[in-house]
């Protein structure tokens, strides 16, 4: 039988939850999600992309790609996974801080100042503010030690070639 498993990616700023409706699930199982999909909303520049989300460390990486299927860059998001069993529902919380790898190696950490503003508005306990900041620690560290290209490339292989 055939899983009918629901995807959602919930933000915080600014406050929804987009249901994931053509996200195509290509690897699922207890640690990892690998998807396929084009953009929610037309973009000058990147069209699609392959997502590999480490469910139990609590980040995904994107590798973002143009019409002709040439890397733009990858995108890394800090998130907080729940997953409904009773509804075989994914909910991902984007924790605000993302990491953009350029395809010359450089890394540029943005949205950090969100964390305090989602602390200051409400939106964000102290607990998830902390987990954030561990995490992005942990996937810079990936990074610079060049782990985390070896980690996912070989799903971004699989993706392209589905």
């Amino acid at each position: 039988m055939e899983r009918n498993l629901k995807l959602y990616r919930k933000r915080l700023i600014p406050l929804e939850t987009v249901l994931l409706k053509d996200d195509k699930i290509l690897f699922c199982n207890e640690e990892m999600l690998v998807t396929k999909w084009n953009v929610l909303k037309p973009r000058h520049d990147f069209e699609r992309g392959i997502s590999c989300y480490f469910l139990k460390e609590g980040y995904k990486v994107s590798r973002f790609f143009d019409k002709e299927y040439k890397m733009v860059y990858d995108y890394c998001d800090i998130i907080e996974t729940e997953f409904l069993k009773e509804m075989d529902t994914y909910i991902f919380t984007d924790l605000l801080a993302d990491v953009l790898i350029y395809e010359n190696g450089f890394v540029k950490v943005v949205d950090l100042a969100e964390i305090a503003q989602a602390l200051e508005r409400g939106l964000l306990s102290l607990e998830l503010a902390k987990k954030a900041l561990y995490r992005l620690d942990n996937l810079l560290c990936m990074i610079y030690a060049n782990d985390l290209k070896q980690k996912v490339q070989p799903y971004f292989e699989m993706g392209l070639a589905k």
